[in-house]
């Protein structure tokens, strides 16, 4: 289903009315209230992708109250994507495709409370695609129920993603860290978080990466149809290795951002041939505290290897004459950030940076 509605504002329209009760101190106020007004000329949501599964039996319109399903449909692994294009559209459409235990919500907001790096671009003259993937947030029906974890993963998910150590009961971030360590931010962040419903474990090994790269692939081609311009897929970590996939998938990606993805394709794979027969440029983005990262941590090894992967890519892709870059982001002037680097305080200065990178290298 497709809503649409014509307004002008400040906001991300529906989807951001909360952001403002996410503020922590004055700074972001100040900030947010400095902004000039936004002005979108559509937003709406709609579903992509996905299957219609039906159960054996004949459904029986006199039981109101028939639950077995049978004879029954169930609409299920699409996309539920929140779109918005600004009055004055200058660039390509974004698509924002989010990490594990992610929904869109990363990308409209921050832990304290600022735009986000949708608000980001939107400013920049580009119509936005926030995608919550199959089975994770809005698009939560599944054709293969998984085991919703109750397991208390707070700490693991802080540590894992080097924001910083957990002591005394504490958040005690790495030094020089962008990332919003107060109280209530910490509090936020973890309250991102949400469970995928196709998944039978909670460290994402039976990830599903066909279905949400054919569902990213269908919101791609909508956006197309609604702009007539390829787009930019912007993934975050498990969502890069669904991103590889896309590309097979549609003819409308005119770029790939990946920030910090777990891992690249393999130089002469499937993915890797998608990407490189249709000459898509690709920037990886890497923070801080993997170079100098705990050694005590396994995480610090695994970022490293990780990050390999994308230097691999990158020289065989480049002396292929094709564009690929991979930019660990304290080897340029950005330092302290983490594995949410788009939600660090410092988010609307890199969001310059790729906004140059994308006007030096997609035309």
């Amino acid at each position: 289903m497709n809503r649409k509605s014509k307004l002008l504002g400040m906001a991300l329209g529906l989807a951001l009315i909360a952001a403002p009760f996410g503020m922590t101190g004055t700074a972001s106020a100040a900030k947010a209230a400095k902004a000039a007004p936004l002005v979108i000329a559509e937003q709406g949501v709609f579903s992509a992708g996905g299957k219609v599964v039906t159960s054996p039996g004949t459904f029986v319109p006199e039981d109101q109250w028939e639950e077995t399903g049978k004879g029954q449909t169930a609409h299920v692994d699409h996309a539920s994507v929140l779109y918005q294009r600004p009055v004055k559209e200058t660039g390509r459409p974004m698509v924002f495709l989010h990490g594990y235990g992610q929904s869109r919500t990363g990308w409209i907001t921050t832990p304290d409370g600022r735009e986000g790096w949708a608000e980001d671009f939107l400013r920049k003259g580009h119509s936005v695609y926030l995608i919550d993937e199959p089975h994770r947030g809005e698009a939560g029906a599944t054709s293969t129920p998984g085991i919703i974890s109750d397991k208390t993963l707070d700490q693991r998910w802080y540590t894992q993603f080097r924001i910083g150590r957990w002591e005394n009961g504490r958040s005690v971030a790495n030094a020089g860290s962008k990332f919003p360590n107060d109280d209530r931010s910490v509090d936020q962040f973890f309250r991102q978080m949400t469970p995928d419903t196709g998944m039978k474990s909670d460290m994402g090994a039976d990830f599903q990466h066909e279905t949400v790269a054919t569902a990213v692939a269908a919101s791609i081609d909508a956006a197309f149809a609604q702009t007539q311009k390829d787009a930019v897929l912007v993934t975050h970590s498990q969502g890069g290795r669904a991103g590889w996939k896309v590309p097979a998938h549609t003819q409308h990606v005119a770029a790939i951002v990946a920030v910090e993805p777990g891992g690249a394709p393999v130089v002469g794979s499937e993915d890797y041939q998608s990407l490189a027969e249709k000459k898509i440029p690709v920037l990886f983005l890497f923070g801080d505290y993997i170079d100098n990262g705990d050694p005590k941590l396994q995480a610090t090894a695994a970022w490293q290897r990780m990050r390999q992967t994308c230097y691999d890519f990158a020289k065989a892709y480049t002396e292929a004459g094709l564009t690929a870059e991979v930019v660990d982001l304290p080897k340029v002037g950005f330092t302290g950030n983490d594995h949410f680097i788009f939600e660090d305080t410092n988010s609307a200065e890199i969001a310059d940076f790729v906004e140059d990178w994308l006007k030096k290298h997609v035309k």
